[in-house]
């Protein structure tokens, strides 16, 4: 049997990019994960929220400028009114945060796929009406937490999940950043100028890498945090937006979690780390080391887990490319987030396809809204313990 990206290679999935053009930095992330396994093109795009950006970028990228569009609106129109063997399978978001969800909203009622960066949208009234959509149009919806997609990530998931480490007791996850230690946002720095914008990003240090933190926890425990209390802060004097915030958590079932998220600790850059301790043993991962798991067991033992430990389940292999040795890393797990999306849109067009066995891999808008309701929990909880 050949796998599904062999299967289907000479008929990628065709689509189209909302944002990403010129001096973007997530929108070439996104299409290089995309294109990675040769199963998805892109075909259309609406680059900018400027017409002549857009134009400009779309020309750059080599799209036909028949399908280079001045506006999103623009786009799903004349996609809509093109011949289903020609129009986009799906829609890749990658705008600034305050445009997601008329842009998600609007692809799902047209019956395109997508693919939304984080966070999903801006407010939990905005994640509710979204999720219904989603539900009532029945189009495959991912949200791109992608660190959810290192082949470690998932062992990790595994060990915790099949009660290898007993019951979890205490978690505890870290992003920490120092990109934004000064008003960078002052420079005249694209990214720094919309994320710090309370007005175009929702959350700073919350939003950005705490929402990761969150769906890290929540992917590798299933655990379902209950209540929250957190401490925000914007150490950087003059800016609009919160660029630290330490949050301690409280889970169904009785575990405990700390989450800490920060921007402004000069010499770290994706320092994004998980511990997850159980009665009968721990584990350790780090971002910034993706192909290795350590595991310390109650008797003493410790173990290094790699790719090659002979213990990796059906989806990391199937999320696994390189032999052992060979790193894989950050591109290679966006990736895996998309290729998992494209198995459930084809699974969902051709009832006779064979999936690689990762169609649910994918993070949903489910997850999306939980992640939501965790930055306006933080957001809210000024010190207090807070539902959520």
């Amino acid at each position: 049997m050949v796998s599904g990206s062999q299967q289907h290679a000479s008929t990628p999935l065709r689509y189209a990019m909302v944002g990403g053009g010129q001096g973007a930095f997530i929108g070439a992330v996104h299409r290089m994960a995309a294109s990675l396994d040769g199963e998805a093109t892109l075909v259309a795009g609406a680059l900018s929220s400027s017409p002549e950006r857009a134009i400009a970028s779309g020309r750059e990228l080599g799209l036909d400028p028949e399908r280079t569009y001045e506006s999103w609106q623009q786009m799903l129109e004349r996609e809509g009114m093109r011949d289903p063997g020609d129009r986009i399978d799906f829609v890749s978001i990658v705008t600034p945060n305050h445009v997601h969800y008329p842009v998600a909203r609007a692809c799902a009622e047209a019956g395109f796929h997508v693919v939304c960066d984080k966070p999903m949208v801006l407010t939990v009234e905005q994640a509710r009406d979204l999720v219904e959509t989603v539900e009532r149009t029945g189009v495959v919806f991912c949200v791109t937490y992608n660190y959810t997609g290192y082949p470690m990530v998932k062992r990790a998931r595994d060990l915790v999940r099949s009660g290898a480490l007993g019951e979890v007791r205490k978690v505890f996850v870290e992003y920490h950043q120092g990109w934004l230690a000064t008003r960078l946002e002052e420079t005249g720095q694209k990214q720094a100028a919309w994320r710090t914008n309370p007005e175009l990003a929702g959350a700073g240090a919350v939003g950005d890498i705490g929402s990761h933190a969150e769906n890290l926890v929540s992917t590798v425990t299933g655990l379902t945090i209950e209540s929250l209390c957190a401490d925000v802060s914007t150490m950087v004097d003059g800016r609009r937006i919160d660029d630290d915030a330490s949050v301690l958590l409280r889970f169904a079932g009785g575990a405990r979690g700390v989450l800490t998220c920060s921007q402004i600790c000069i010499g770290e850059e994706n320092a994004l780390a998980l511990r997850v301790h159980g009665d009968k043993g721990s584990l350790a991962w780090r971002q910034e080391e993706p192909n290795e798991l350590i595991v310390k067991w109650l008797d003493g033992r410790q173990e290094r887990m790699t790719r090659a430990s002979g213990q990796a389940g059906p989806e990391e292999q199937a999320c696994t490319r390189l032999p052992a040795g060979h790193p894989e890393g950050f591109i290679e797990a966006f990736a895996n987030v998309y290729r998992s999306v494209f198995d459930a849109i084809r699974s969902r067009n051709d009832p006779s396809y064979e999936p690689l066995g990762i169609a649910g891999e994918y993070p949903t808008v489910h997850d999306g809204a939980r992640g939501v309701r965790f930055i306006d929990a933080v957001l809210r909880s000024e010190g207090a313990w807070v539902e959520f």
